[in-house]
């Protein structure tokens, strides 16, 4: 089973795209990749919102998550997000057939 969380920044003066460029230069992002169960961290921009930055997040099962959402990255990555002033969307996938 795999479980994909999309997850959608979105701010405003450039700030969703500033926050995934730190996020990318700080190494928080490579630490949340070498993380055990982790299987997808990318960031994307949608081409009809310049004020946001979708993540696909995808982990192994959900106590990877649950270890990831305990993890002290966590507190980075809200500090952050609080840094540039984001509002956040959440989906969730299941694949059950992993």
């Amino acid at each position: 089973m795999s479980i994909t969380v999309n997850l959608y920044y979105t701010g405003t003066n450039g700030n969703a795209r500033r926050f995934a460029e730190e996020m990318m230069e700080s190494g928080v992002v490579e630490q949340v990749r070498a993380e055990e169960g982790n299987e997808r961290y990318e960031y994307f921009f949608p081409m009809e919102d310049p004020e946001t930055v979708l993540l696909i997040d995808r982990w192994r099962d959900q106590a990877a998550l649950d270890f990831h959402h305990k993890s002290p990255m966590m507190v980075r990555i809200a500090a952050l997000r609080d840094k540039y002033k984001l509002r956040l969307r959440v989906e969730r996938y299941i694949d059950e057939g992993n």
